[in-house]
């Protein structure tokens, strides 16, 4: 089996890069797993790989990042993820800010921009302040609300599996989800390395299937990231 995809030609309104994207309707984000990390707690910038159901490589992700950040403020850090194709081409940018995380109150919550070529923004991922939940509006280019994703109800990172469901902003149909796949007990204990997949319909914009990308990465360092120091 051919391991890597080759990008489709050109589609009509689709940002240079995401060609792909139009013919999915899930990807599986594997996050590749530091082996200092696991030893010595030592944290390292996130690497990522993308793939499509078939266990094709897609995308690839890396986090741009300094040291100090990483060790300082760990999953609060800021952050810049660079997805490449399997050319090595930057198709995708995902930037966030740093802010404090509290869920006690409603302030400094968190955001994300995902831009598609880079310079190009295409959608944001904005937290909604909730006691309990995580909740999130996700916002076209133009800072249009468009969709919401709803996480669990506290205790999520307890479970093997964790669902964050992407609704409608009526939050009356349920379009897809973003899933935190249990790796098994080992990785878990000792690595924040994890597995997710993103389902979306087929026809989704094409732009919004890149930020829910972004929107997975937010999750991933949210909910799962932690310092094991």
């Amino acid at each position: 089996m051919n391991m890597y995809t080759v990008p489709p030609p050109g589609v009509p309104g689709c940002p240079p890069g995401l060609e792909y994207l139009t013919q999915v309707d899930q990807l599986l984000i594997k996050q590749k797993v530091e082996v200092i990390e696991a030893l010595v707690g030592f944290e390292s910038n996130n690497k990522y790989e993308v793939r499509n159901s078939l266990g094709q490589n897609v995308f690839y992700a890396v986090e741009e990042n300094d040291c100090l950040s990483r060790q300082c403020c760990g999953p609060l850090r800021s952050f810049t993820i660079r997805v490449l194709d399997n050319y090595g081409n930057e198709i995708i940018t995902v930037t966030r800010p740093l802010k404090c995380m509290a869920c006690c109150f409603p302030c400094c919550l968190q955001e994300l921009e995902v831009q598609a070529p880079p310079g190009n923004t295409v959608g944001y991922v904005i937290q909604q302040w909730h006691p309990f939940s995580p909740k999130f509006i996700v916002q076209n280019e133009h800072r249009e609300p468009v969709l919401k994703i709803h996480g669990p109800f506290c205790g999520w990172s307890c479970l093997p599996d964790v669902d964050f469901e992407i609704l409608t902003m009526d939050e009356v149909s349920k379009i897809g989800k973003i899933s935190k796949q249990w790796t098994g007990l080992l990785r878990e204990v000792f690595t924040d390395s994890d597995n997710f997949g993103i389902q979306f319909p087929m026809d989704l914009d094409v732009k919004m299937k890149a930020t829910m990308l972004g929107a997975c990465f937010l999750i991933d360092f949210m909910f799962f990231e932690s310092n094991n120091n």
